[in-house]
């Protein structure tokens, strides 16, 4: 029989996880009614703490990591982590959690954080972005015994808890939708090649392409900057059989890219079609107003926030959370290709 988790007794009383975890461990945050209620149900059940939950609950430090591995200038004007940060310091406050984070150059410098933050007990556990293939962050953790939720994609094949969208089945939403307009050359302006959401995306265009009939269906890889998303779209626009449309991997890059074809004379969406795959304030303040996928990243960092805090409360449960996929949000970038 399997052992019962901090989930069932949740089931069974009727209230969330983090309220048993608080009844469990004696800690503020339920009445003394519920506090009893649960103590009796986990009793009924035979309830026994995880070793690892356990040694960490004598000594919790209320803190989580996180680290990025990506240069500090692309992060600077990226939309998208500064409302994923938002979400995730909303979901730990309600908590009394804060969040410790860290920007450094590459997954080698990330590990050394991991290693040290476990040697000094700094977190009590760490949420991961920017999944890569092969990601060696996956058995380094599991190795550490550091709780860890990962964003954007199921940590190892399942075993690290995750939080996750399709980025398979949005890019599909995208590129079905400029081939239902009549676009045939649509070129993706993708991000990082070792991240595994690009990865996703570009095998998307890939396997869509002979479905849809697409003549050109390139995917160039960038660092997510709007600098190199600016370089690659004026190479492709200097072309002589240039796209009709593009699909950004980035509200920055596809931001860059509007002004690049602009400077050449291109009219958007006349002679070229530009959709962003994600959204926010800068798409919907350009003119035109660019065409993007919309999804509550707010919410998402929410969302992963408190998958960690379970996780750090039972690690013997790994918890995979898809949200909701994201919504393609036509606007004034889009049109047919020119005739």
């Amino acid at each position: 029989m399997a052992r019962p988790t901090i989930a069932d007794i949740a089931t069974r009383a009727g209230v969330s996880k983090g309220a048993v975890s608080f009844a469990l461990n004696g800690r503020p945050g339920v009445s003394d009614a519920t506090r009893e209620r649960i103590l009796k149900i986990a009793e009924q059940m035979s309830w026994r703490p995880h070793s690892a939950a356990r040694a960490l609950g004598a000594s919790r430090v209320d803190s989580v990591g996180m680290v990025i591995a990506r240069p500090a200038r692309t992060l600077g004007v990226e939309p998208f982590f500064a409302h994923l940060l938002s979400g995730v310091q909303s979901g730990l406050s309600a908590e009394s959690i804060s969040l410790q984070l860290l920007i450094v150059e590459d997954t080698a410098a990330e590990i050394e954080v991991y290693r040290r933050w476990t040697s000094e007990h700094r977190v009590d556990g760490v949420i991961l972005v920017d999944l890569t293939v092969k990601d060696p962050r996956i058995d380094e953790l599991k190795a550490l015994e550091l709780p860890a939720v990962v964003i954007g994609g199921r940590g190892g094949k399942g075993a690290l808890a995750s939080v996750w969208a399709d980025d398979r089945d949005a890019m599909l939403a995208i590129v079905e939708y400029l081939a239902a307009l009549g676009h045939r050359r649509i070129a993706h302006i993708a991000g990082t090649p070792n991240f595994q959401h690009t990865q996703r995306r570009m095998r998307a265009v890939r396997d869509a392409a002979p479905r849809l009939k697409l003549l050109d269906a390139p995917s160039l890889t960038t660092d997510f900057s709007d600098a190199e998303g600016a370089a690659i779209t004026r190479k492709l626009l200097s072309q002589p059989d240039r796209p009709t449309a593009i699909v950004y991997d980035s509200d920055v890059m596809a931001v860059a890219g509007l002004g690049v074809a602009m400077e050449m004379g291109v009219s958007v969406p006349h002679d070229l079609s530009i959709v962003a795959f994600d959204d926010s304030i800068l798409t919907q303040l350009m003119h035109p107003a660019l065409t993007a996928l919309s999804r509550d990243t707010y919410d998402f960092g929410r969302q992963a926030a408190e998958v960690l805090l379970d996780t750090i409360a039972d690690p013997a449960t790994v918890i995979n959370r898809r949200t909701a996929d994201p919504v393609l949000t036509v606007r004034e970038s889009t049109a047919p290709p020119p005739r």
